[in-house]
């Protein structure tokens, strides 16, 4: 019996008998039943041992449509989020392995996790790409997604917390809050996200349970919920305490898997120091969940003020879920993945007091009135199937062979297949509903942050229950006020030339530049305009290595890479203005057009250049006109005078226009953009460069070294820290000088030390430094 389940719900590589399995599992009628099986047979080829599909769990088989879909309310669509190297891949390859959907344990070291499926994922021990898998626990469905901790591929973290419920964030107990951590917490932050804490690595020489909670409270002004203490730390570190229910936590030694641990309430008679340490921890904890909540902090003052032993486990823990759920406060747990320890409490955790989808507000949903929604959140490209889109469902229901329409692209395509993510390997199913993420096949034009709906009919209907339809006007304004809120992608900050073997080769390169952008929005792609040459623009050194590594795996092409450069930006200091007129006779028609324009710089950081317009102007501007002047701007702006990268902090005010009649756009946008050329290179000109927030972990005896070096690249040190016997430099340096750094660094500290980089703002340069960067670029010989 069991045997033709697993034939259906994972590999499908044999014929099985349908009678039987029907008079097993179903009481349908017969015709439905088979059209739904062959609906659902999967195609895919067994790659890794998995073991039992979604619905069994021991002797309990489930019907398809709660395997498929089960209640809203069991659903939990979670991520995994924390700084390199801090056990996010770990955590979930245990996760995997506790659920059953594994037989064996991953290891990153050994390469064979099942969600660091990529080559250079293996060979690096990083994750590049977050990867979605699907496994059930105790009766609820997770859907979990391990992203990236390295900065280059931040773009991973946002697209994914963008769809997600609710995180686990996961730190090294030895280091606490690193500078990654950071930033993914912000990205939650942004997105609202419910998460709770994991302290990883309690095994770890230096790990230290207090240290790692108090830099949560301190650097990322979160309020901890202490559920868990460890019993012993390094080392000694054997088990955990669940202070919820006074009970501790100890894993069976002689097991290598970790599956094996027991459950025994603490007693004064064989504990009594630590029943002591737990119950001051309960109350404390009782005590921080009355100040957030209120209907707690009734129950506890009422029944429970003499003696908070009392208060029952449940009580507690449903207080807990409505405080995590309010992001008042962040639940916080420990133990070590990779030794097995506190993986089965983790995921305990995130079903308890992480919300379901119907428990986060999404107020868009009332206008759809069950119609489908979905966000397009990843694109991935497959050479058998073709472009394959992560959807996360927010209302209705996706079935294959479904036309959908695109509000972002106005076009409507056919999904061909349905598929359950499970990392590289993927289940074929017949539907899938509200709340859910979705992997489909067949949508072409769909890219990263489209908004999906069933037809351009149900978009437009929306827009007028939303109350939005008749408040705008002009093309498609209903269907634009219903776009979700897509992803944002930073600004690259690395940029090089990439050249094919041969000009033959050029074609093939392109075809595959389009699908790595597709699949990766902070990977930008241009042609330069004086050389032809094609520009990867990138957001690290690693990144564009990646890149370049996945053009010669994937695609077969031995692609050659320029050196890597800085993407500057220009600036001006002062106000200029400037005229220009356009007197064109083409055929027997006049184009005429002159514009007197002013150039300025703007105090607060802008980015592209903001456009206004002197109030004559304005009243009699055509719309055509104005949109030919406003292309002209941005487009005049994408190269400056000093070094041909974008000006930007500028502002540019049109005092006067005229326009003859019947003058084409291209007329006008061709004076508009020569005007402003005109005034940039009057006025007095600015280089920025990127500025990145460095952190360096160093030891103590390799800390001058550090420093001394820091200085020679124009380092910025902010403040010097201390991590148990660790000293941490945190400080800002311009990006050209930190290129190559990791080799440096390594000689520097015998291979002991480590840094985090991240993008922080772009700043002036210096007189003398950007003296230098003209000549270097002019080919002038620096004297000394």
């Amino acid at each position: 019996m069991f045997t033709h389940w697993r034939i259906f719900a994972v590999s499908h590589q044999k014929v099985f008998s349908v009678s039987v399995f029907f008079f097993f599992f179903f009481t349908m009628c017969y015709c439905r039943i088979r059209a739904i099986l062959k609906r659902s047979k999967t195609r895919v080829p067994l790659r890794r041992n998995y073991s039992s599909p979604p619905g069994v769990v021991g002797n309990d088989v489930k019907s398809l449509h709660s395997v498929i879909n089960p209640p809203v309310a069991k659903i939990r669509n979670i991520g995994i989020m924390a700084h390199i190297d801090a056990g996010k891949t770990t955590t979930t390859e245990r996760f995997l392995y506790y659920s059953g959907y594994t037989r064996a344990l991953g290891d990153v070291d050994d390469g064979d996790t099942v969600t660091d499926f990529m080559a250079q994922e293996r060979e690096r021990g990083i994750t590049i790409q977050s990867a979605a898998v699907t496994f059930d626990w105790k009766g609820y469905r997770v859907n979990l997604i391990d992203t990236p901790g390295h900065v280059d591929f931040t773009l991973e973290v946002e697209r994914c917390l963008r769809v997600l419920d609710g995180a686990v964030a996961v730190f090294d107990a030895s280091a606490g809050v690193e500078a990654q951590t950071l930033t993914v917490w912000k990205q939650a932050d942004k997105h609202k996200i419910p998460r709770i804490c994991f302290l990883n690595k309690m095994d770890k020489t230096g790990a230290s349970f207090n240290y790692a909670v108090e830099s949560i409270r301190e650097k990322l002004k979160a309020k901890p919920l202490i559920l868990q203490l460890p019993i012993g730390e390094a080392k000694t570190f054997k088990g955990l305490v669940d202070v919820v229910n006074k009970e501790k936590l100890l894993w069976n030694s002689n097991s290598d898997d970790g599956k094996d641990f027991e459950r025994k309430p603490l007693l004064e008679a064989s504990d009594p120091e630590l029943l002591k340490e737990t119950i001051e921890a309960r109350n404390a904890l009782i005590e921080q969940v009355a100040d957030l909540d209120d209907e707690f902090a009734d129950l506890v003052l009422g029944e429970f003020s003499e003696n908070f032993d009392l208060v029952p486990a449940e009580k507690l823990q449903t207080a807990i879920h409505r405080v995590t759920l309010a992001q008042a406060a962040v639940p916080v747990l420990c133990g070590s993945a990779l030794k097995n320890k506190g993986v089965q409490p983790l995921l305990d955790a995130v079903t308890m007091y992480l919300p379901s989808p119907e428990e986060r507000e999404y107020g868009f949903l009332q206008w759809y009135k069950g119609d489908l929604c979905a966000l397009a959140f990843k694109v991935l490209h497959d050479k058998q199937r073709g472009p394959l889109v992560f959807l996360r469902i927010y209302s209705g229901t996706l079935t294959p062979q479904l036309a959908i329409h695109n509000i972002n692209r106005n076009c409507t395509e056919r999904m061909s297949r349905l598929l359950l993510p499970f990392a590289d390997q993927h289940v074929e199913i017949p539907s899938l509903t509200a709340g859910n993420i979705a992997l489909t096949v067949g949508l072409k034009q769909t890219a990263t942050g489209d908004t999906i709906v069933s037809s351009k009919s149900s978009a437009l209907a929306a827009a007028r229950r939303a109350g939005r339809g008749e408040k705008r006007h002009g093309r498609s304004s209903e269907a634009e006020s219903l776009l979700l809120a897509g992803v944002e992608i930073p600004e690259p900050v690395f940029f090089c030339t990439i050249e094919p073997p041969s000009v033959a080769k050029q074609p093939d390169l392109d075809h595959a530049l389009e699908r790595l952008q597709r699949e990766d929005p902070s990977l930008k792609v241009r042609l330069d305009p004086d050389s032809g040459q094609t520009v990867l623009c990138g957001m690290g050194e690693l990144h564009i290595e990646i890149i370049h590594d996945r053009i010669k795996r994937e695609y077969g092409l031995e692609t050659y890479l320029g050196p890597l450069q800085v993407a500057y930006r220009e600036t001006i200091l002062n106000s200029v203005r400037a005229t220009d007129t356009l007197d064109r006779t083409l055929g027997d028609k006049r184009h005429f057009v002159s514009a007197e324009l002013e150039a300025r710089p703007v105090e607060a950081a802008a980015g592209m250049a903001v456009i206004e317009y002197a109030d004559c102007v304005s009243e009699d501007l055509a719309q055509a006109s104005r949109e030919a002047i406003e292309n002209a701007v941005h487009s005049a702006c994408l190269q400056g005078p000093l070094l041909g990268s974008p000006v930007h902090d500028v502002a540019i005010k049109l005092h006067s226009l005229t326009i003859h009649p019947g003058t084409s756009t291209t007329m006008v946008n061709a004076c508009i953009s020569r005007c402003i050329q005109k005034a940039l290179k009057k006025a007095d000109k600015q280089v920025l460069e990127p500025l990145m927030s460095l952190e360096v972990t160093v030891t103590r005896d390799y800390l001058s070294p550090v420093l001394a070096d820091l200085a020679q690249r124009r380092g910025n040190i902010q403040e010097i820290q201390t991590r148990q016997d660790n000293r941490v430099v945190i400080g800002f340096v311009p990006l050209a000088e930190i290129m190559g750094y990791s080799t440096v660094l390594r000689t520097l500290t015998s291979g002991s030390a480590t840094f985090a980089l991240e993008f922080s703002t772009y700043q002036a340069m210096s007189p003398q430094d950007q003296s230098t960067l003209l000549n270097q670029r002019s080919g002038v010989a620096q004297v000394l």
